[in-house]
């Protein structure tokens, strides 16, 4: 029995001295690898020169990063502010979304029949009109009492043609024509607006010298005295045009936007791209990708939040000094907060993409928790994959191509949502949030289908035990 154990010997000892032997090259030949990239030539003759070490350029690359990170954080509540002016100044459509609202608001349809209400009792002498009816009275030989009483009248009556003419502008404003006309005419209005700004100078839209800017009202009042002729108020028919303006937004701020125009138009339209530049530059830079990138989302969230403080510190400024200058101040209150939902609009969809990109970072990067949460997840669809492979469902080769290029397919659909949202016409914090979860899904799919290719099982090393007995 000694013989066949030592024959068995024989034959493995070479085969097992061959293994050993290779494995002493491959960890020979790793050996090589990893001395060469942490000392390269290279790296010797920098040395020799007096270049920094690696860690010093580490810190260097690190400090640049932050630097870009920190000016890009900065400039983006400008960059958002700068976009929203410049939108609203040149595109129509952006500035009736913006104030065509307005005309269904009741607080402003309520300060504009006071205010076409103000405008037509201006033109209406009630006292004239006592006058001439006393006149008439005395070429008709009527008592000298009833004449003298005529004055006594022009107090009440002068109230209740008030009284008509509001109920009348009350109308006027809450019809479905006004909400029309409002629209039209400010569709027409912001081609004229835009001529103010270059300083042209306007009939519907006008800019005044302390930054009012005001809407001419002169064709809504003459279908409020066509109204009011309807009504048998025939006296509104003979009233001559009044042009009545009706102030949309008063601040002398706009006065310097006028001065700026183009510089503002300009500023709106490559500072977003100058900010992304700068955020994306300090990413590449940094040493730790990823952290940075979870850095550069939570700055953007600051970023926003500023802007978001600052835009409540600027309205109550604002409405203060109003305070005691126009007459409705509730009706000033509407009008601003309509003239920037668009740009509340814009700051949340920033700080909810800031949010997300960061979310997005940290899931990816290489603290405990992310990989842990990685690892988990990976066994839990390791699971899936085995139960449904157990079952006969597979992604065959499909899914070995997946898992072989998952690291591609994954950089293209994380490419693919970026662009959504990039050439997105109107991009919301939905939008952003619905994207960024389509694309997570994707992934996920990708991950569930990806099938790692069957490894050959290790062959049996070979045994003479048979041969030998």
């Amino acid at each position: 029995m000694s013989e066949p154990a030592g024959a068995e010997s024989g034959v493995r000892s070479p085969d097992a001295a061959a293994r050993l032997a290779a494995l002493e090259r491959e960890n020979a030949d790793l050996r090589r690898r990893l001395d060469e990239a942490a000392i390269s030539p290279g790296n010797l003759a920098g040395r020799s020169a007096g270049s920094p070490d690696v860690p010093g350029r580490h810190r260097s690359r690190s400090a640049a990063a932050v630097v870009l990170i920190v000016v890009g954080a900065l400039l983006a509540p400008v960059g958002v502010v700068a976009a929203w002016a410049e939108r609203t100044l040149t595109d129509t459509d952006r500035y009736v979304a913006t104030v065509g609202p307005l005309a269904d608001d009741p607080t402003v349809q309520s300060a504009l029949a006071g205010r076409m209400t103000q405008a037509v009792m201006t033109r209406i002498d009630v006292g004239s009109l006592l006058d001439s009816v006393a006149g008439g009275l005395a070429e008709r030989d009527v008592a000298p009492r009833a004449a003298a009483a005529l004055p006594l009248l022009e107090a009440p009556l002068t109230s209740g043609i008030e009284s008509f003419v509001r109920r009348a502008a009350d109308r006027v404003v809450t019809s479905d024509e006004f909400a029309g006309s409002w629209e039209r005419a400010n569709r027409v209005a912001h081609e004229q607006l835009v001529a103010v700004m270059r300083g042209s100078g306007g009939d519907v839209v006008q800019l005044g010298q302390d930054g009012q800017l005001t809407v001419q009202l002169a064709g809504m009042i003459d279908l409020l005295k066509t109204r009011l002729a309807d009504g048998g108020f025939q006296l509104a028919a003979n009233l001559p045009t009044i042009n009545a303006t009706f102030t949309v937004l008063q601040t002398p701020q706009l006065v310097e936007v006028r001065n700026r125009y183009a510089q503002v138009v300009a500023l709106g339209t490559w500072l977003p791209w100058v900010v992304l530049l700068l955020l994306g530059a300090g990413v590449v830079l940094a040493v730790r990708h990823l952290r940075a990138l979870v850095v550069a989302g939570l700055a953007l969230v600051a970023g926003m939040l500023v802007l978001a403080l600052g835009l409540a510190v600027a309205r109550g400024l604002y409405l203060d000094a109003l305070s005691g200058v126009v007459l409705r101040l509730d009706a000033a209150e509407v009008v601003f907060d309509q003239l920037v939902k668009f740009l509340r609009a814009a700051l949340r969809t920033v700080g909810v993409l800031g949010l997300v990109v960061a979310l997005a970072a940290y899931l990816g990067g290489s603290s405990p928790s992310a990989r842990g949460l990685r690892a988990g997840v990976g066994k839990g669809f390791g699971t899936a994959r085995a139960w449904a492979e157990g079952r006969g469902v597979t992604s065959g080769p499909a899914g070995v191509w997946l898992a072989r290029y998952r690291g591609v397919v994954r950089a293209a659909l994380i490419a693919l949502a970026a662009l959504v949202l990039l050439l997105a016409a109107n991009p919301t914090p939905g939008l952003v949030v619905g994207t960024a979860v389509g694309a997570g899904l994707l992934i996920a799919l990708v991950e569930l289908l990806a099938r790692p290719q069957a490894q050959p099982l290790p062959q049996p090393l070979p045994s003479t035990r048979d041969d030998a007995s």
